[in-house]
């Protein structure tokens, strides 16, 4: 897939978290608990992705290839999942959606560019240089002027 198309997908998923997150954390005030919304979110999240696992797997994992896996992916991106989301909707409904979606933004952006430059979860290193500092900055910036009253 080209770079252009690529983009396009991340844009969109940046736009449906911010969809989601707004109307999660309207159901979190409506019943006044945001890690319930999480649970609720997190239960029919997992039933669209039986769903399309089931429509799309072309062959099940061996026990060998489950053995292979780290124990720790077994959870931890589940419990990060649960921290964020529930942060989430925890504060949406008292900052408001643009000042918490630039926050979580700004949050994303800065670990991932520190996480990037080690090689962390895996990943190939991506050195932090100047422009990716002029982009940290100008992040910061805009979270600044989105949020100035």
């Amino acid at each position: 897939m080209n770079q252009l198309f690529l983009s396009t997908f991340a844009f969109f998923g940046g736009v449906f978290l911010a969809i989601q997150g707004g109307l999660n954390a309207q159901l979190g005030v409506l019943l006044k608990n945001p890690l319930l919304a999480s649970l609720i979110a997190f239960i029919t999240s997992a039933s669209y992705a039986l769903l399309v696992v089931a429509v799309t797997l072309k062959s099940i994992p061996n026990p060998q290839q489950l053995k292979e896996v780290p124990y720790y992916l077994w959870f931890t991106g589940g419990l990060c999942s649960v921290l964020g989301i529930g942060l989430y909707y925890y504060t949406i409904p008292k900052l408001g959606i643009s000042t918490m979606i630039s926050f979580g933004l700004c949050g994303q952006l800065i670990f991932s560019v520190i996480a990037g430059h080690f090689g962390w979860f895996g990943m190939t290193a991506e050195p932090i240089d100047y422009k990716r500092m002029a982009g940290v900055a100008a992040m910061i910036i805009g979270i600044l002027l989105i949020n100035n009253k």
